[in-house]
């Protein structure tokens, strides 16, 4: 097996999905990397990377990291040149729940709330959030249900409770928007 080689993954439940390998850079193994996280350079604080693509997943260390432009360029330990990096493009970089730092009360990441059932504080069913996306302003909650509804990630005001034990968030918003 040689260095780049991805063996096959056992399923991961708690994976939560902190960046991409986009393609190399330059000549000499460095690869650009889509980081998801917020700061992008926090993803540098992972030094242990497990890549996963195709259905196969790869522990890889980060000798190296960098700022540059919108992405992060890596030099994995062990990969020298182009050729290397370039069977990793499109592999995701995960790591399981429980590698996250805690957050503070009334602090979630993002990962913990998809897939919650969200309902009205009149108890109207509106679905399951699919994704959340940064305005700058707010985030927002994207709610797949019998439409997608778009609801901003206001705590108190919009998002009345989160209960991530039941899978479950109420929200203060008009069924009809």
């Amino acid at each position: 097996m040689n260095s780049t080689e991805i063996t096959p993954a056992e399923s991961q439940s708690r994976d939560i999905t902190l960046g991409k390998i986009s393609a190399p850079f330059g000549v000499r193994g460095w690869t650009k990397v889509t980081s998801f996280t917020t700061p992008p350079e926090r993803l540098l604080d992972y030094k242990k990377w497990r890549l996963v693509q195709r259905g196969g997943e790869k522990s890889l260390t980060v000798l190296q990291g960098r700022i540059h432009g919108k992405f992060l360029v890596v030099l994995f330990e062990g990969l020298s040149d182009r050729d290397d990096v370039a069977k990793l493009t499109n592999a995701t970089v995960v790591v399981t729940r429980e590698d996250l730092p805690p957050v503070d009360e009334g602090d979630y990441y993002w990962a913990d709330l998809i897939g919650l059932e969200v309902q009205t504080t009149n108890g109207i069913k509106l679905g399951k959030i699919s994704s959340l996306m940064e305005t700058g302003a707010n985030d927002v909650l994207v709610i797949s249900g019998d439409r997608e509804r778009l609801v901003p990630w206001v705590m108190d005001d919009v998002v009345v409770s989160v209960d991530l034990d039941s899978r479950f968030l109420v929200v203060d918003w008009d069924p009809d928007f």
